[in-house]
């Protein structure tokens, strides 16, 4: 074989080898972009909810909103797991990587760490309920001097600050359930309950109270939130905006099974 011949061939394998390494770097760079936008959603979600809900078998409570998540993370092709926190430590875990998901009020303190959707994925309203011809409340100063049922674990913003201040002579009966704030109202133990329609309502029918009544005080939305450190956090809120918009909430939460009696 002559060296012409030999330095050709030589340069065939080389090509062919340089070729095959790019061909596999190519892959692994490719798989590990894929990998990593496939990081684990670790969703957060207040221990308190607007809604009914029930404890599963590790004490977690169960909320519609979790099943609304099931078919969100179905639908991205993402895997995830859940776990329910205090609001403070909710907020908190954003902050230092525990949580990177939730489903949450437009908080301003998590402005600066998070992507929210452009639009709200459900809304409720904080009303104030009361039996019978007790005066209407259409703003917080109506309070004044009232018996009122707040539920423990919601700070309900402004107006709890309100309810709290003792300068106002309220009586703030604080319960732990849904369930029990409107069963004081039944009983004639406060004048008022603030609670949110997402729960009341519910309860409400299901107990039968009658001639009860409600004035909202104020509207709730809450929002898809994802933590700006997960990979490309802007292209995958948009990728679930999408697919949020293709889901009948409302049928999830219905057929979602959680019982009014339950809290």
């Amino acid at each position: 074989m002559s060296k012409s011949t030999l330095s050709q061939k030589n340069k065939n394998i080389f090509l062919r080898i340089f070729t095959l390494c790019c061909l596999l770097l190519f892959i692994s760079v490719d798989g590990f972009a894929t990998d990593e936008n496939k990081v684990d959603i670790k969703y957060g979600y207040p221990n308190q909810s607007i809604f009914v809900a029930t404890v599963n078998g590790q004490e977690q409570p169960t909320t519609p909103m979790l099943f609304v998540a099931n078919e969100l993370f179905e639908r991205a092709n993402l895997t995830w797991r859940a776990t329910a926190y205090p609001a403070k430590r909710l907020f908190s875990n954003f902050k230092n990587g525990k949580t990177n998901f939730s489903i949450l009020v437009r908080a301003s303190s998590l402005l600066d760490s998070c992507v929210f959707s452009q639009k709200p994925v459900y809304s409720t309203n904080l009303n104030i309920y009361y039996i019978g011809d007790k005066k209407p409340i259409s703003v917080k100063e109506d309070l004044t001097g009232t018996r009122v049922a707040t539920i423990r674990g919601y700070s309900y913003g402004s107006l709890g600050k309100f309810i709290r201040n003792a300068n106002n002579n309220i009586t703030n009966e604080v319960t732990n359930t849904h369930s029990s704030a409107l069963r004081m109202l039944q009983l004639g133990r406060v004048d008022y309950v603030l609670d949110y329609a997402s729960a009341a309502e519910d309860i409400i029918k299901q107990n039968a109270i009658a001639d009860v009544r409600s004035s909202t005080l104020k509207e709730l939305n809450i929002y898809l939130v994802l933590s700006k450190s997960y990979p490309n956090a802007q292209e995958l809120m948009t990728r679930l905006e999408t697919i949020v918009e293709t889901i009948d909430i409302n049928a999830i939460i219905k057929r979602s099974g959680v019982k009014a009696s339950n809290n």
